[in-house]
């Protein structure tokens, strides 16, 4: 009797290994197609971009200040970088600082600072670069010397800067030429599959008139001013269509949104700054709007 329950049992055992997998199988066959092989979903992995440039696209003083990023570099977690990355799905290295000219590039502009161009990959998938206006001293030179020049014109007579300076601004920006066009073939040769995107400067000062004494500057030599940023403008978009990259316009949508505007008008601050930013530099207002630009192009771009 018991080598019998032992045999019975074991019969019992078998059957329902076997019913066990017939379930199993019927209930595999049931819920995927004949030949299915079991998949995971992939996660896709964001692609690279590498911002490079200058206070303008740093954002100095803009708070709060990015985290990590150097000190000396006073860069913004609101800047357009910043701003375009996570709009996009993108994942940002941003190596703009605060100061840097074409040259801080390919050389260390601070011992914590490594040359822009040492965060491009042959991976990279977008670059922005917004250079030039510190070239020469360019912006800084020709802002100090008319303000200085200007300061006493109370009367708001003439163009007392253009008149001492003539072409010098211009004539600097027609040299700079050549180095900015040699950076973005740079970019180029070091992130073949990267797209390109030259970014141009914001309006910066009124379309007409002035506003003495927030700037000291006269109507003349305003306009002055403003005919020297649309040629750096213009040299800009001029390098990137000849060296394959795409020019982003942050200039007009910003025109009446100039130094001397009111505050929350003003996407840049006049010499004395009513919000957080550097003096005539873009506030966060002017970095959300230069984002949008550089968005559109981006999406323009296929990205």
């Amino acid at each position: 009797m018991q080598g019998a329950r032992r045999t019975s049992g074991r019969v019992v055992t078998r059957i329902t290994a076997a019913v066990t997998i017939v379930l199993t199988v019927a209930l595999l066959s049931s819920s995927a197609p004949a030949g299915a092989v079991p998949h995971t979903t992939a996660v896709a992995t964001p692609s690279s971009y590498v911002a490079l440039g200058d206070s303008y696209t740093a954002a100095p003083l803009v708070l709060p200040p990015a985290p990590g990023a150097p000190l000396d570099c006073f860069q913004s977690s609101v800047n357009y970088p910043h701003l375009t990355a996570a709009a996009l799905g993108l994942a940002l290295t941003d190596r703009s600082c605060s100061s840097a000219t074409t040259a801080d590039m390919t050389t260390a502009q601070y011992p914590d600072q490594p040359p822009q161009f040492d965060a491009l990959k042959p991976t990279t998938s977008v670059v922005t670069v917004g250079i030039g206006g510190n070239d020469n001293q360019l912006f800084i030179s020709a802002l100090l010397a008319c303000t200085a020049t200007d300061a006493l014109d109370v009367l708001n007579l003439g163009t007392p800067c253009r008149n001492l300076f003539g072409n010098y601004f211009v004539n600097q920006v027609n040299t700079d030429a050549p180095v900015v066009g040699q950076a973005i073939a740079t970019i180029h040769a070091r992130s073949p599959v990267a797209k390109v995107f030259v970014i141009g400067y914001p309006d910066i000062l009124p379309q007409r008139g002035n506003c003495y004494p927030q700037l000291t500057l006269t109507t003349g030599d305003v306009a002055y001013l403003n005919a020297l940023e649309l040629s750096l403008n213009a040299m800009l978009k001029r390098e990137a269509a000849a060296h394959g990259a795409m020019f982003v316009d942050t200039f007009a949508a910003s025109v009446g949104h100039d130094a001397c505007q009111a505050v929350g008008t003003r996407w840049i601050e006049p010499i004395v700054p009513g919000t957080d930013a550097f003096p005539v530099h873009p506030n966060a207002k002017g970095e959300a709007a230069d984002a949008r630009a550089v968005q559109a192009a981006m999406h323009a771009a296929g990205l």
